[in-house]
C-alpha cells in the first residue's frame, strides 16, 4: 500500500512539473519597449536567406512572414522599413529606418558587415538605444543542425545551410558567415552601395499598410526564436570603432522619444502580463590582438604580464618629496630659498663695485645775484629831513 501511494505521489509530481514546465516554454518574454514588435532574430534569419538588399527590404515588409509590427508614429499602421547601406573598406552599415512623418526618421536597427585581413566575415544585429535599449545584440550561433530549415521559414525556395567555422576569438565565440548568399552578393565586384528610394508619402505599389497584432499573438509567430541554436544574444560588439562610426550619423526622432516617455506604446500588450528576457552577464571582449612596433604579437585568450607595460612613458613621476595623508600635521610652510640654491649666485660679485664719484658739475647753492648799486642821489630823502 506504501508503495502504491508512493508511485501515485512520483506520478503526480512528475505531471505537475512537465505541464509547469510546458506553461514556462509558452511564457510571453518581451523588452516592454517599441522594438517589441520587430523580432531581430526573426530579421536576421530573413537576412541571411535573402539574395540581395531589394528582396532582404521587400520581404521585411511582407504581411504574410509576420515579421513586421512596428507603429512608431502611432497611426494604428504599420510603418514601412526602408534599407540603407553604407560601406566603409571591408564594413558594411546596413540601416533599417522608419519615416515617422515627413522631417524626422528613426532608425530601428543596424546590420554590421565586417570582413578581417584573413577574409572572414562576421555579422551582428543591434537594436536601437530608443527601441530595444542598451546592447541589445543578436549574432549567429555556431550550434546549426544541419537537418533542419531556418525556423519560421516556409516556402518553396532551396534551403541553404550554413557550414560555420568553429575558430574562436579569445575565448568567445566568432562565427564566420562567409558562405551566406547576402554576404557574397555584398562583397562581389559589382556591388553598389543600395539606399531605398522610398520615403514618406511615396512606397512601393506591392505594400500597404496594415493594423498591427497585439503583441501576444505577435509573440506567438515568433517565440521558437527564443529557444533555438541558429541564434543567441550578445553583450558584445565585434568592431566598436566600426559601429561608433554609425552612431554619430544615426537617426532618432524626437516623437518616438516623446511617445515612448508618455507610455504610448504600452497598448500594444492590451494589459497582457509577460516576462522580461533574462539578463545576459556582460563578458569583456578582448579585441584582436595588433603587433606593435617592438612587442611580439601574442596569441588569442593571453594575457600580457603585469610587469611589463606597452607605453613608454614612465610609469610614475619623478621622486618627489611625499607627506604622509595620515599626518594631521599642516604642511611645511615653503622656505624662501629653496634647499641646495646657494644664498648668492656665485657667477656674481658679493657687493657691487664703488662707482667714482662724478665731478659736480654745478655748485649745490646758486650764486647770489649781483645787486645793482644804489643811487643815493636818487633816492627819496629821508623824512627826518
Amino acid at each position: 500500500m506504501k508503495k502504491l501511494i508512493l508511485y501515485s505521489m512520483i506520478l503526480t509530481t512528475g505531471l505537475l512539473s512537465s505541464g509547469l514546465f510546458s506553461q514556462n516554454e509558452k511564457e510571453v518574454v518581451a523588452l516592454g519597449l517599441p522594438g517589441d514588435n520587430l523580432n531581430l532574430y526573426a530579421v536576421l534569419a530573413l537576412f541571411q536567406k535573402s539574395p540581395t538588399l531589394e528582396e532582404f527590404e521587400k520581404s521585411l515588409n511582407d504581411k504574410e512572414l509576420n515579421i513586421n509590427n512596428l507603429d512608431l508614429n502611432n497611426d494604428n499602421k504599420t510603418d514601412y522599413i526602408g534599407i540603407l547601406s553604407s560601406k566603409e573598406g571591408s564594413s558594411y552599415s546596413i540601416v533599417l529606418r522608419v519615416a515617422i512623418n515627413s522631417s524626422e526618421y528613426q532608425d530601428v536597427a543596424v546590420i554590421e558587415v565586417n570582413k578581417s585581413s584573413e577574409g572572414k566575415v562576421v555579422v551582428q544585429i543591434i537594436g536601437d538605444v530608443e527601441l530595444y535599449g542598451k546592447n541589445y545584440i543578436i549574432e549567429p550561433s555556431s550550434k546549426v543542425i544541419t537537418q533542419t530549415p531556418n525556423p519560421g521559414y516556409t516556402g518553396n525556395d532551396k534551403i541553404i545551410i550554413n557550414n560555420y567555422s568553429s575558430t574562436t576569438l579569445n575565448g568567445d565565440g566568432l562565427y564566420y558567415v562567409n558562405e551566406w548568399p547576402i554576404i557574397a552578393y555584398l562583397f562581389s565586384p559589382g556591388f553598389s552601395v543600395y539606399i531605398s528610394p522610398w520615403h514618406w508619402g511615396f512606397y512601393p505599389s506591392y505594400w500597404y499598410p496594415w493594423t498591427p497584432v497585439y503583441y501576444t499573438n505577435y509573440w506567438g509567430f515568433h517565440h521558437h526564436y527564443y529557444d533555438n541554436h541558429f541564434y543567441r544574444r550578445s553583450h558584445n560588439i565585434r568592431y566598436p570603432q566600426h559601429y561608433f562610426d554609425y552612431s554619430r550619423r544615426r537617426n532618432s526622432s524626437p516623437t518616438v522619444a516623446q511617445y515612448r516617455r508618455s507610455g504610448n506604446y504600452n497598448a500594444t500588450y492590451s494589459g497582457n502580463v509577460f516576462r522580461r528576457p533574462d539578463v545576459i552577464s556582460k563578458r569583456p571582449l578582448k579585441p584582436e590582438p595588433r603587433p606593435r612596433a617592438g612587442l611580439t604579437p601574442m596569441r588569442p585568450g593571453s594575457q600580457m604580464p603585469r610587469t611589463l607595460s606597452p607605453i613608454s612613458r614612465p610609469l610614475a613621476p619623478p621622486a618627489r618629496p611625499i607627506v604622509s595623508p595620515s599626518r594631521s600635521v599642516a604642511p611645511s610652510p615653503r622656505p624662501s630659498n629653496p634647499i641646495g640654491r646657494p644664498t648668492v649666485s656665485p657667477s656674481r660679485p658679493v657687493a657691487p663695485p664703488s662707482r667714482p664719484a662724478s665731478p659736480i658739475l654745478r655748485p649745490p647753492v646758486a650764486p647770489a645775484r649781483p645787486v645793482a648799486p644804489v643811487n643815493r642821489q636818487n633816492s627819496p630823502p629821508n623824512r627826518r629831513n
